[in-house]
């Protein structure tokens, strides 16, 4: 029986031992093949670092403004008795905007000058008999003050019936009128907004260390999102004597023309002050860097072990202005050097790649999306 069992146990471990075996073969060929194995390469778009002439600009947000706006309100309470505007309409200075029932003053106002024709004749009547000294000369100036009361009086009916008779105060464009004929309204109460719209200003702020770079006259860009397709010219003309305490920026101020009232104020808008100067920068697309807190990088491509192979190295660099889908780099590469243009993510220094151009991708200093 003991024999039975050992010859049992000798055919297990026998068993055992050539499926030992046989597993520590199957893992070395796997290791072998692991070793042996290189993943295809990946296909990358290649973009050469390239040399170009910028000119020198400071960048800015800031916002369209109107040379004149005011909100039209009236002066004096009362009933819209007419409107000599419609919403959108262009006025000159003076034209008549609403006038509020004046009937009132105006039969006031005839009364009041009845009075003062009469105080007139009465005066030259005084003044006559003054000259016969049939009069004494308190009589003569009572006459003449009660005339220049009267005079006052008219004057100060006129000029109520004036506040009432609302004038463009400068020439612009009208917005939309917020009363209706007939309508009661308040003093103060908007009427409609006004607006000088040609041209127009642009305020930004830029930090305090570009203070000395500006000066009155210089160019000045402008873009709007509302017009992707244009830039609009136009110059500084303001800048602000002194800094805003909080932000440690200066104020400044650009004027540009606006023929056909594409800007409005209230827009959005980027600025940049264009320096004289010209400066020559190294140029990539703003997809041919990996963007990370620990530092921005590219992806050169280099000779691999043989001349037919390829392969990237990861190289940090530092960035400098951007121009639409393009970044100047200031230090980590130099013109000539070919880089990866998109795909980063999926890459790591010492991978095989191949070039692929149909996958390059489309790049302009002023790019203009077809879905913005």
């Amino acid at each position: 029986m003991t024999r039975k069992i050992l010859i049992a146990v000798a055919i297990v471990l026998v068993i055992a031992g050539g499926l030992v075996g046989i597993k520590a073969l199957q893992v070395n060929k796997l290791t072998e093949f692991g070793k042996a194995y290189a993943p295809p390469p990946e296909s990358v778009s290649p973009v050469v670092v390239r040399e170009e002439s910028w000119q020198s600009t400071l960048s800015a947000i800031g916002s369209i403004v109107a040379i004149q706006g005011v909100t039209i309100t009236p002066e004096l309470t009362g009933t819209v008795s007419s409107i000599a505007f419609e919403s959108g309409a262009s006025v000159s200075q003076g034209d008549l905007l609403v006038k509020l029932d004046t009937s009132s003053e105006e039969a006031l106002l005839r009364a009041i000058e009845a009075q003062l024709d009469l105080a007139r004749i009465n005066l030259s009547r005084e003044q006559k008999l003054r000259e016969q000294n049939m009069v004494s000369q308190s009589e003569l100036d009572s006459a003449e003050a009660t005339m220049k009361q009267t005079q006052a009086n008219a004057d100060a009916e006129r000029a109520l019936i004036a506040k009432k008779t609302i004038r463009a105060p400068f020439t612009g464009q009208a917005g939309i009128r917020q009363i209706n004929l007939g309508q009661y309204v308040d003093a103060g109460k908007p009427i409609v907004w006004l607006q000088t719209v040609n041209p127009v200003y642009a305020d930004f702020t830029l930090p305090q260390q570009n203070l000395a770079l500006l000066t009155n006259g210089m160019p000045v860009r402008l873009q709007i999102d509302a017009y992707p397709d244009r830039s609009f010219d136009g110059t500084l003309t303001a800048i602000n004597p002194g800094l805003d305490q909080s932000t440690r920026s200066v104020g400044l101020r650009a004027t540009f023309n606006n023929p056909d009232q594409l800007l409005r104020p209230g827009m959005f808008a980027r600025v940049q002050v264009l320096l004289p100067e010209q400066k020559k920068v190294l140029v990539i697309p703003s997809t041919s860097v990996l963007r990370a807190p620990s530092g921005d990088s590219v992806f050169i491509i280099e000779s691999g072990s043989t001349n037919d192979t390829l392969k990237v190295r990861q190289q940090l660099v530092r960035l400098g202005a951007d121009r639409g889908d393009f970044v100047s780099i200031l230090s980590g590469v130099k013109p000539g050097d070919r880089i990866v243009g998109s795909g980063l993510f999926k890459l790591r220094t010492g991978m095989s790649v191949v070039e692929q151009n149909s996958i390059t991708p489309k790049s302009a200093e002023a790019p203009k999306p077809s879905d913005s």
